[in-house]
């Protein structure tokens, strides 16, 4: 295997962590910091959005009806399902750094035109939000597999797991972020524009310029992404999909030279002896796909479906069950812009004390332990503390026991990020060949956003229907599931991308087929 091992692919493989690596993370994490602040931060304003569209009743604040509050908080969710399976396999096609720069523009249009939904009529406010939040999913699907592929074909063998984990770990930071933009913006326009509480007068409790304040949260999703839009563009394509699917091995010495710093050797000759020999050209169709790399896709797409069922209907939800167990004080007695604060502070800091920290222990352990083992871990202590939730869900509900509540939830957030939530992220962009990576790293993300869309249009309907104890039973249930499937997925740790996904094999299996790939190609 090493004799056939590109000197490109190799010297990415052995290098050491440098500066380039970190370039990349910030690089490739300010867009999923975007992407994550994008489709979180509408869990913030939805309420605020009831008080000023839907107020038609002096005895309780105005609220979302089911049907829009679903489409609000699922229609991202459309948009990114689609956006990953069609940039996913673009990325295959013309290139991970080309359509890179396509997905931002669109993420930064549409974070700017969700917050200028047209109109203040009811109708045309949610349908233009609506609107645009879906081609705003479009272009954050597009930066699922493009960032998890592009630093996976960066990194080097001994901490790709920790560097990909570094990129996904932005998603903590931009929830926390949403939270903190919110509190600032609700604060300022409250201390600005003071109000009574609902309950002292229905009508003056929401005021006119509350309408600002949502449309602000949103716009700042634009800002991160536009600064990080020139440095995106002068990254250079990955050598892997430069030398493997582009068969540029020139340009694919070139540009690693400039990035690692040392001089490489093209090596023309050998992509084209093996490009004619090898074997290994089968599509995503194929049934010699599916005998190597079918139970991989089916494991990858299953539990990062059934994670997502639980981990977007906690996020999104929050503010349903810290209200159901009396953590947020009841919306009658707060103001329009006061209730976004307390939201925003609530969820802010289940993300300060769970998420954030649990993404940054994956990173610090990925490598060390593995990511499968990391992944049936975070799966089995979700799965207990949903079902130490949802089974005495009385006991949480009465007065004094509600911060035993907040702790059990901010665990299961916590083995979510040191968990599944990570994982399911990392290993899709390591196990498939390079020419289809991005398009199965796409086809897993969307399975999983198929979840999500499941966990925010079904939430709210089966919350109604069958109660929320209930509700957490069946996400306790998901996550039990979530365990099982994991088995089908290998685990990459400490081997090169070709050694994984079974290229290196097909190389050897090539050259021995023709002796003459041995002569001068030798590593």
């Amino acid at each position: 295997m090493a004799k056939e091992q590109l000197n490109v692919l190799n010297a990415l493989d052995v290098a050491k962590t440098q500066w380039y690596h970190f370039t990349a993370i910030v690089i490739a994490g300010m867009g999923f910091f975007t992407d994550s602040y994008d489709l979180f931060c509408i869990s913030l304003v939805t309420k605020l959005l009831g008080r000023i569209y839907y107020f038609d009743n002096p005895t309780k604040p105005g609220s979302l009806p089911t049907n829009v509050s679903a489409a609000i908080n699922g229609v991202a969710f459309c948009g990114t399902l689609a956006g990953q399976l069609f940039f996913g396999w673009l990325g295959d096609k013309m290139g991970r750094k080309r359509v890179y720069g396509m997905t931002l523009v669109l993420m930064v249009f549409c974070s700017l035109a969700s917050g200028l939904s047209f109109g203040k009529d009811p109708k045309a406010v949610i349908a233009t939000l609506c609107f645009f939040r879906f081609w705003l999913g479009f272009g954050i699907g597009g930066d699922y597999p493009l960032s998890a592929t592009i630093m996976s074909e960066y990194a080097n063998k001994k901490t790709r797991g920790a560097f990909i984990a570094a990129v996904f770990a932005m998603q903590g930071f931009g929830i926390l972020t949403g939270g903190m933009v919110a509190i600032i913006v609700s604060a300022a326009f409250n201390a600005r524009y003071p109000a009574p509480a609902f309950k002292v007068n229905p009508v003056l409790s929401t005021v006119p310029e509350a309408d600002y304040v949502w449309r602000i949260i949103l716009m700042f999703g634009a800002l991160p992404a536009l600064l990080t839009y020139y440095w995106r563009m002068k990254m250079p394509e990955t050598a892997r999909y430069t030398a493997l699917v582009a068969k540029n091995a020139k340009q694919a010495a070139a540009d690693m030279s400039k990035v690692l710093q040392v001089e490489i050797e093209p090596e023309p000759e050998k992509i084209q002896k093996l490009e004619a020999q090898q074997g290994n050209k089968f599509g995503l169709f194929s049934n010699q796909f599916l005998r190597r790399h079918g139970l991989h896709l089916a494991g990858t797409a299953v539990t990062w479906f059934l994670l997502d069922i639980a981990y977007y209907s906690q996020n999104l939800f929050q503010k349903d069950i810290f209200t159901a167990i009396g953590w947020l004080p009841d919306a009658k007695t707060m103001n329009a812009i006061e209730e976004v604060y307390k939201i925003a502070r609530a969820q802010t800091l289940i993300a300060l004390c769970s998420t954030v920290p649990g993404y940054w222990f994956t990173v610090a352990l990925i490598d060390r332990i593995g990511r499968i083992k990391i992944q049936l871990i975070g799966f089995f202590f979700m799965t207990v503390f949903m079902f130490g939730l949802a089974i005495p869900y009385h006991h949480w509900t009465m007065k004094g026991n509600q911060i035993g509540f907040i702790v059990m939830y901010s665990l299961t957030f916590f083995f979510a990020n040191f968990g599944p939530n990570a994982t399911t992220f990392i290993v899709p962009a390591e196990i498939f060949p390079a020419r289809l990576r991005s398009t199965c790293h796409g086809i897993s993300a969307a399975a999983g956003k198929a979840g999500a869309m499941v966990g925010s249009f079904g939430f709210l309907y089966a919350q109604n229907a069958i109660g929320l104890r209930n509700v957490l039973i069946l996400l306790g249930v998901a996550n039990l599931l979530g365990l099982f499937f994991t088995f089908l997925v290998p685990e990459p740790n400490g081997k090169s991308l070709e050694e994984i996904s079974g290229e290196a094999e097909e190389e050897e299996t090539a050259a021995t087929r023709d002796p003459a790939l041995w002569h001068g190609i030798q590593v």
